[in-house]
């Protein structure tokens, strides 16, 4: 179901804010969005895919891998709050990490990473994503954990990466890649580095 409230009432506001829900939400130029609840297929996956990215591609680069990070643009770092989404994986390289403030980014990392749940807007933040100027956008479909590499283009907007022969997708940003062989699971490697699959069991 889906609602459309035009003036939040204060003791709504207030609930929203101490609600543990709420970390999931999103204000998209001062209008709350709130998505569906990530269920525990979802959080496992983000989970286990972050931390392959953080000690396989974060540390040896340099660069940073975040969960649920609030990002916002520098336009908007004064009043953060007023404009930001909720990725639910970032890559930040080495030549980027000033956008990192803490409690915000304020900038383009250089991945974007949602896992798309049913009823989710991850397709709708790719604009906000391209005008960023954000790189790269994965996008993991949260049951088959089907990849999709997507690179920006002139538009600006995203354009998909065609899976190559061997099977695999590829970031050119990142050099990480993925293919899948089985519904559900996913193979996941950095450069020439030995592949593994995700969710770990």
């Amino acid at each position: 179901m889906k609602a459309v409230i035009a003036e939040m009432p204060a003791h709504w506001l207030r609930e929203w804010r101490n609600s543990d829900a709420a970390r999931w939400d999103e204000v998209w130029n001062g209008v709350l969005h709130i998505p569906p609840m990530p269920n525990g297929m979802h959080q496992e996956f983000a989970l286990d895919l972050a931390a392959y990215l953080k000690y396989r591609w974060g540390k040896p680069n340099r660069g940073l891998v975040r969960q649920e990070a609030n990002l916002t643009t520098p336009e908007d770092e004064a009043d953060w709050t007023h404009n930001y989404r909720i990725p639910d994986i970032v890559l930040v390289s080495s030549d980027r990490l000033h956008i990192d403030k803490n409690e915000y980014l304020a900038g383009a990392p250089l991945v974007v990473v949602e896992i798309r749940s049913p009823g989710d807007e991850t397709y709708d933040k790719l604009p906000f994503y391209a005008a960023l100027g954000v790189p790269e956008v994965w996008v993991f479909d949260r049951d088959t954990k089907t990849p999709e590499v997507r690179i920006l283009v002139p538009g600006p907007a995203y354009h998909l990466v065609a899976t190559g022969s061997d099977g695999w997708v590829r970031s050119p940003a990142s050099g990480v890649a993925f293919r899948q062989d089985r519904p559900g699971r996913v193979w996941v490697r950095v450069g020439d580095a030995t592949a593994e699959e995700l969710p770990e069991e």
